[in-house]
């Protein structure tokens, strides 16, 4: 999965990052967009004291992950993502408005 969200950010990264995610077949990418029930839940993150504002981003990603049903965000990200704290919190507000809860992990925990 990959989401309108991460392609925007890669414009900022650096061109060896944007050329790894070049390599990655077509076929074996889903598109995500942004949309406003993502927004609403990342929204719902900060209410909830998950993060603070600064981190709307970061939300965003996990809403989009969750309502797309996807199994693992992989993130290295440890101050607002892949941090126990966060997780738990993210979680539980997924729970409490029905949603699947989400595995988050860094990108080694994956791989190996």
């Amino acid at each position: 999965m990959y989401s309108q969200l991460t392609d925007i950010e890669l414009k900022r990264a650096p061109e060896q990052v944007r050329n790894l995610v070049k390599s990655i077949p077509v076929e074996n990418m889903e598109f995500l967009t942004i949309s406003d029930i993502a927004v609403h839940l990342a929204n719902q993150y900060m209410l909830e004291n998950v993060v603070d504002e600064s981190s709307i981003e970061d939300c965003r990603h996990i809403a989009i992950a969750t309502l797309n049903n996807a199994d693992i965000l992989a993130s290295w990200n440890f101050k607002h993502i892949v941090n126990l704290t966060r997780i738990r919190g993210y979680n539980s507000v997924n729970y409490r408005y029905g949603h699947k809860i989400l595995e988050i992990r860094t990108p080694r925990e994956i791989i190996s």
